[in-house]
């Protein structure tokens, strides 16, 4: 009977853990438009487009694929703000069609533009903070993790 022994571990900086990432601290900066890992630097060079990387720590942001979660995201939040208080409204007040149209139209525009940005942030900090899409040292290839 052999005896197999393994090979001595040579531990690396490479094999090493990675760094632990907060998912809420994280969220909580993208939702301020800064940089996840810092904090400090901006998120966004304009209204939803995302700065190439971090001009205090030099992240870089280009493998992030937020597409249409933001989106969709607001589109849920702002339909479960504006739908009860349309409900609300229309059963205790009974307004007319068009100062309803008035006063709702321009709410569900306003809200939805006003938590697109931050929330487009918040997906991007949660996508580096679980090390999505390139944002893990580890394997910077993002082909290699989604299949």
């Amino acid at each position: 009977m052999e005896t197999v022994s393994t090979p001595p571990t040579t531990w690396t900086r490479d094999s090493a853990p990675a760094e632990k990432r907060s998912v809420w601290t994280a969220l909580k900066r993208g939702l301020r438009g800064r940089c996840p890992r810092c904090g400090e630097g901006k998120l966004f060079r304009a209204f939803l487009k995302v700065d190439d990387h971090c001009s205090a720590c030099g992240q870089d942001f280009t493998p992030h694929r937020a597409d249409d979660l933001p989106a969709y995201l607001v589109i849920v939040i702002v339909g479960h703000i504006v739908v009860p208080t349309i409900l609300w409204i229309e059963t205790d007040f009974a307004p007319s069609v068009p100062l309803q149209l008035a006063i709702y139209l321009p709410l569900t525009l306003i809200l939805s533009l006003v938590l697109l940005q931050p929330v487009k942030g918040a997906v991007v900090g949660v996508q580096w903070a679980l090390r999505m899409h390139g944002f893990d040292e580890q394997n910077p290839d993002p082909s290699v993790g989604s299949r």
